[in-house]
């Protein structure tokens, strides 16, 4: 009887270490929603330069980049899949750790579907809105085994094994433009990634960004007032604004300029958030 004993406390000694392998100073940050948070705009050198205190979990594999996933890399762009282009994360990211102190770094995941709508992270919806997907966003999906919210969610145990979770980043609603239910639709996303991943939503705050404006010709610039209405439903939502954030001639995407300045502004209200924590 002492040998399995002795294995059985062995085991639980192992655990313990893995359990204080996790840094308090390490900020995880979820990232998810459609093209402008995977990423459309093609990235400059300028925007290539490695942070080394900003950190990408790898959530999909990219032989070609030398990624694997659920491995962190240095965050440089691409955050999302392979082939995909900068982000309000890249510079979300870089502001932050240029705002925090040295001691602090930052991780990001990103899991995002080009075109979808919100229906594609629900937990009892996205097998029905996949089978009804166009072609070619069954092939996004696909890189994430079929139900991107569940990667989302085993990277995000995954990741907590390193560090904390702080945030959560969404930009989606194209694909939803006009739906009223829209606010609720992302509290439920919101209240199961809570639940599954056993975060505390009074710690864990959600910036939703604005989609193209007006002024820059924003095609659904009419969802930017549902949006509007997040922090109704959330008390810990914040919306930021893409105001003066360049668009591209789609009226859908934003420029590599938009992306930038975009970014800057999640990553400066999540500072301002961690700073009254």
């Amino acid at each position: 009887m002492k040998k399995p004993i002795f294995l059985l406390l062995c085991l639980l000694f192992m655990n313990t270490l893995k359990g204080y392998s996790q840094d308090p100073n390490f900020y995880i940050f979820l990232s998810f929603g459609q093209s402008n948070m995977e990423g459309n705009a093609k990235f400059e050198p300028q925007d290539t330069v490695a942070n080394e205190r900003f950190k990408v979990l790898q959530a999909v594999d990219c032989p070609d980049l030398n990624r694997e996933m659920g491995k962190w890399y240095p965050a440089v762009p691409p955050l999302s899949r392979c082939n995909t282009g900068l982000t309000p994360g890249d510079y979300f990211g870089k502001t932050l750790a240029e705002s925090l102190p040295d001691s602090i770094k930052i991780g990001i995941i990103n899991v995002s579907v080009g075109g979808c709508k919100i229906e594609l992270f629900e937990k009892d919806n996205y097998e029905s809105y996949s089978e009804t997907a166009p072609g070619w966003m069954k092939g996004m999906i696909a890189q994430y085994d079929g139900n991107p919210y569940g990667r989302l969610v085993e990277l995000a145990k995954l990741a907590q094994e390193d560090g904390v979770i702080k945030g959560i980043l969404l930009h989606q609603g194209e694909s939803n433009t006009g739906d009223q239910s829209w606010p609720k639709k992302v509290k439920g996303v919101y209240d199961n990634l809570l639940s599954d991943i056993g975060l505390d939503p009074d710690s864990v705050p959600l910036l939703a960004g604005e989609l193209v404006s007006a002024e820059q010709g924003g095609k659904c610039a009419s969802m930017n007032p549902i949006i509007a209405t997040l922090p109704d439903v959330i008390p810990n939502a914040y919306v930021i604004s893409s105001a003066d954030c360049e668009a591209i001639a789609d009226g859908l995407h934003f420029s590599a300029a938009g992306y930038r300045l975009l970014g800057y502004r999640y990553g400066d209200k999540m500072a301002q958030l961690l700073s009254k924590q």
